[in-house]
């Protein structure tokens, strides 16, 4: 089954200047038509009468289409998350049937039933664009292997923290494209002379049987940690300024386990499991509004996270370890 929503935006046009020189001659970038018809076509798997919102995968095939569109963004966002942002990434466009397209499968991991808003900018020739809107209902259901949820929690409570001991227990790459931090790696105790609270920050996670729920409880003696951006938002760290230590009473928020959304394959390797924590009290070694950790290798003395930085683009790792 699937879902097609038509949109007509008005498209934004570039004026040609005209410059007199001695001749006069006239200079012109041409004929500059915005893309119309822009169509978002959304398939979700495993739709049908029974399963009205999808198979519980969360996967949704995509596709637009738009006339005169040379190229094509789309981003997504969960409409009743306040804390959800549209970053539009680029599509690589075909012809099909003489009309641009493109398509993509998105893979939604918030547990359970929720909306979200697909969004979608079509350029066309001298910058022009029209972008649409269109929202899908998926449902999400996900249920981690065992020995994630042992590993990570003792199946009661387990506290963690950043491993200073090794080096590259914090890095920074790309978060498209790569999956090592191949920009930036931090030697053994790096961050003691600066920001010493990274290191003395825990990190416990617990395990409630009775409900089969979880929650952390973030605590900083020191302070929390975090490289400033437009994405560090818990409460009383500023949005921008030096990479420090900033005052933060502690905090104790839900937590669960979601697919990874990040696409990454899982011979890269990946769990293909992420934490996704609840509110925006709460973090993982450094405070930032993104509350999605991948969890790339996870053992019982050892954990690998991934988290999109606090600046839009980035990807930072994490080396945490049990503690004593």
């Amino acid at each position: 089954m699937k879902n097609n929503f038509k949109l007509l935006s008005v498209g934004f046009l570039f004026v040609a200047s005209f410059f007199t020189s001695c001749q006069k001659d006239d200079y012109s970038l041409g004929d500059l038509t915005a893309p119309t018809g822009l169509t978002i076509e959304t398939d979700v798997v495993g739709q049908n009468t029974s399963n009205p919102n999808g198979d519980g995968s969360g996967n949704v095939n995509i596709k637009v289409t738009a006339e005169n569109a040379i190229a094509f963004k789309i981003g997504y966002n969960e409409i009743n998350d306040l804390t959800s942002q549209v970053e539009l990434v680029s599509l690589p466009g075909t012809i099909i049937n003489s009309l641009p397209t493109a398509t993509v499968t998105k893979k939604f991991t918030m547990l359970g039933l929720h909306t979200y808003r697909i969004t979608v900018v079509a350029y066309g020739r001298g910058g022009t664009s029209t972008t649409a809107t269109a929202e899908v209902d998926v449902v999400s259901n996900f249920s981690p292997d065992p020995d994630i949820v042992t590993y990570l929690t003792n199946d009661t409570s387990k506290t963690w923290k950043v491993d200073q001991s090794v080096p590259g227990h914090f890095g920074v790459g790309p978060w498209i494209g790569e999956v090592t931090p191949i920009w930036w790696s931090a030697a053994i105790d790096e961050k003691v002379l600066c920001c010493n609270c990274f290191y003395t920050s825990r990190f416990t996670f617990t395990k409630v049987a009775a409900s089969n729920s979880f929650s952390i409880q973030v605590a900083t003696p020191d302070g929390a940690f975090t490289k400033t951006g437009s994405l560090a938002s818990i409460p009383g760290i500023p949005a921008s300024g030096d990479e420090g230590c900033y005052s933060y009473g502690g905090g104790d928020t839900a937590f669960s386990f979601i697919p990874a959304s990040s696409g990454i394959a899982a011979e890269t390797p990946s769990t293909q499991t992420s934490i996704m924590l609840s509110g925006s009290t709460t973090f993982i070694g450094y405070g930032a509004l993104q509350k999605e950790y991948e969890i790339m290798v996870i053992t019982p003395t050892y954990m690998y996270l991934r988290v999109q930085g606090t600046e839009t683009g980035n990807a930072w790792y994490l080396k945490m370890v049990p503690v004593n």
